[in-house]
């Protein structure tokens, strides 16, 4: 098995959604502490770290340690860090416009469609401004040049995965897409050096897709992780790692921000890979919509 190569920061990422990202990597009391943060970021840069650890329940100590888990030196450099944030989203004039981050049983359905644009929309430009350009291009590059790409997603991850097959074999590229674990394998044998094999899992503990992927990577294949939680178990099989960034509301969990959030990623990948074989994806396009264009009913012409 090759060893995993960690995926680097997004220079653009908010401290809220690296929390978010990091969340399951953590104790449950460091848990406490993140969840405050990532979810009243505002608030949290004016509490001292004894107000924060009586609102966790936790220590001081604990506050500490979340600190450094998160990549900074203590709490000082993190409350700068969100007071910092919180600055320019007031210069932006997003401050109080953003609706509750969940749904409750009494909420009317005015507030139901906001609440869900608002949680869609996040998680595209969340997972935008987080994605590590360098890995990004270097997914492109191996895609591009790949002999066959093969991509693993069960439930909502299989939507993504079928979408990015479905992307790829219209510009003429040999992709599949796998959802039972039986055929993902026997698939992932038949791979090697010159192939590029994709797990998609939001969580990143979907033992399925972890599966088939660490076999793709035992036979040699460049395997590309795709997931919103950048320290899951996927990760520690992946040569390459792209996160999301989704949060999810009730009734919601793991099946329709983070599906979307996987799309953008998904759709920024394929474009880079049309770019790059820029006339063998205009020859493809242009013959594979011939070869539809009848199946399309035409508009009838009207009285004028």
């Amino acid at each position: 098995m090759k060893p995993s190569r960690p995926p680097a920061e997004g220079g653009a990422t908010s401290t809220a959604v690296k929390i978010r990202g990091l969340l399951p990597s953590l104790s449950p009391a460091e848990q406490r502490v993140g969840r405050i943060i990532a979810d009243e970021s505002a608030t949290a840069a004016q509490l001292t770290i004894t107000e924060l650890s009586k609102r966790a329940e936790t220590s001081e100590t604990t506050v500490i340690r979340f600190c450094r888990a998160i990549g900074f030196s203590g709490y000082p450099e993190l409350r700068l860090r969100l007071a910092a944030e919180a600055g320019r989203a007031l210069d932006d004039g997003g401050a109080g416009e953003a609706p509750g981050s969940d749904i409750s049983q009494t909420d009317d359905l005015a507030t139901v469609v906001k609440t869900i644009a608002f949680a869609d929309a996040r998680a595209v430009e969340d997972t935008a401004a987080q994605l590590d350009l360098e890995i990004l291009q270097r997914v492109i590059d191996a895609v591009a040049a790949a002999r066959r790409v093969d991509i693993y997603g069960v439930g909502a991850s299989a939507f993504v995965a079928r979408d990015f097959q479905m992307k790829l074999h219209r510009v003429g590229l040999v992709a599949y897409s796998w959802s039972d674990l039986h055929l993902a394998l026997t698939s992932a044998a038949l791979l090697d050096e010159r192939d590029v094999a994709i797990g998609i899992s939001h969580t990143g503990t979907t033992t399925d897709t972890i599966e088939a992927f660490g076999e793709a990577g035992r036979r040699g294949a460049t395997t590309v992780a795709l997931t919103n939680f950048p320290k899951s178990p996927i990760t520690r099989i992946a040569d390459l790692t792209l996160t999301t960034a989704a949060r999810e509301t009730t009734f919601r969990s793991g099946a329709m921000a983070s599906r979307l959030a996987q799309l953008t990623v998904v759709d920024c990948v394929f474009v880079g890979v049309a770019q790059k074989t820029y006339a063998q994806t205009k020859a493809a396009v242009e013959k594979t919509r011939e070869a539809v264009r009848a199946r399309r009913v035409r508009p009838e012409r009207g009285p004028w």
